[in-house]
């Protein structure tokens, strides 16, 4: 049983053709960055910087994207769980709004990048519906749609009856977001790091990092096949924030359940094939795939591992499935596969991307909140910003230096 997802997982069964990396052997590796963790955000990180002419190794566990990557489902959305409005309480107005615009640009180039990838990683651009789950939700969400509006974000309104007319069912009023899109994110992850193998990464799976000594610019990283000398270390363990060592994170580990129908004949009801998801917390979220599935997941729970019994697991995919057939009654829906994983979110909200303050050299790259794929595309910008001496609007927001730690900006 994988520690972060157990069930049977849609991404990896399809048969695609996967490149196999050797385990690391040796003392001879040296090279400017060493990334730990071969999911989205390490693969993502690796991606930029090898583009960016960096000398680059990474290590993973297991296989590339066999982690949370593989158990994701995949959307790509600029609103965050914590609502623009919320976060405005927050950090205040000006820096709420620059995350968010940063979050916007951030999907749009992952759309452009899984747009370019040679091979077929499942993307399409989709807008969002975001409803509200109850009538007492539509003041808070019509107050979230008034802010996008002013700040320039595309937005539209969509009442009760305008949602009737356009979909199954009814919700007392939404607003939906464009420039927002789906992928398959487990071959997005393998892709990534086949096309950053070209460029000159080094990749090595099955190999784990059991401790790193000396000072930044001379790391000396232990595995365990071997030691890499590196002058940095990134730190792209996802839901595994014990691997990073850091005293700086404050992290909450939940879990979560998400089921795939079996294709079905057509999805024409489902307007424009929009990502749903809803004002209630927990949520619920659905999408759809391009080989014309229905992928429906939320009922989160406060428990760090996943579920271990497969009749547990089989009595949330089937109220899943429920979900799923409440909001299109007329769709055939068959369940196929179902899982549940491990997620992670900090207490304020934020991902935790930047240099440790107490350990120079060694930058994190932890994606926790529900846009795992958007931070992760926020983490490459920043840390190779930070790499190269160049400074990044979102450091003082997502960065460890004002934060938990308490040390000043």
């Amino acid at each position: 049983m994988h520690p972060l997802h157990f069930g049977s997982l849609l991404w990896p069964s399809n048969n695609k053709k996967i490149v196999q990396y050797p385990t690391l052997s040796g003392d001879a590796e040296r090279c400017d960055v060493l990334i730990v963790g071969g999911g989205l955000t390490g693969t993502l990180i690796a991606h930029k910087l090898t583009e960016a002419g960096l000398s680059v190794a990474l290590v993973e566990e297991n296989g590339i994207g066999s982690g949370s990557s593989s158990a994701s489902t995949g959307l790509l959305q600029y609103s965050n769980d914590i609502m623009l409005s919320d976060l405005a309480s927050q950090l205040g107005e000006d820096r709420a709004i620059l995350f968010y615009q940063e979050c916007k640009h951030a999907v749009e180039r992952l759309c452009q990048l899984a747009a370019r990838l040679p091979q077929d990683v499942g993307f399409k651009r989709r807008s969002s519906l975001y409803y509200a789950s109850s009538a007492q939700d539509v003041p808070k969400l019509r107050s979230e749609y008034e802010m996008l509006c002013k700040n320039g974000f595309s937005v539209d309104w969509l009442d009760e009856a305008k949602i009737k007319a356009d979909f199954p069912f009814a919700k007392p009023a939404a607003l939906v977001t464009s420039g927002d899109g789906e992928l398959d994110p487990y071959h997005f992850a393998v892709r990534l790091a086949e096309q950053a193998a070209d460029r000159g990464l080094r990749i090595f799976e099955r190999t784990s990092l059991v401790s790193v000594e000396g000072t930044k610019g001379d790391l000396l990283c232990h595995t365990t096949g071997g030691t890499v000398r590196a002058q940095a270390i990134v730190y792209a363990v996802g839901y595994r924030p014990e691997t990073a060592c850091c005293s700086a994170i404050d992290v909450k580990l939940a879990r979560t359940y998400a089921i795939a129908t079996r294709p079905v004949p057509s999805l024409a009801e489902w307007h424009q094939r929009w990502l749903l998801w809803e004002t209630a917390r927990p949520y619920l979220y659905a999408r759809t795939t391009t080989e014309g599935r229905v992928i429906i997941g939320g009922f989160d729970e406060d428990m760090r591992t996943p579920v271990e019994l497969q009749h547990q697991l089989r009595a949330i995919s089937l109220r899943l499935l429920d979900e799923a057939k409440a909001l299109f009654p007329r769709l055939p829906l068959e369940l196929e596969y179902e899982w549940n994983a491990t997620f992670g979110e900090s207490n304020d909200n934020l991902p935790w991307i930047g240099e440790d303050p107490e350990r120079p050299g060694h930058y994190l790259a932890l994606g926790y909140g529900g846009n795992g794929a958007v931070y992760s595309m926020l983490a490459s910008d920043i840390i190779l910003d930070e790499l190269q001496d160049r400074p990044n609007p979102l450091s003082s927001i997502v960065g460890l230096r004002n934060r938990k730690t308490g040390l000043p900006t």
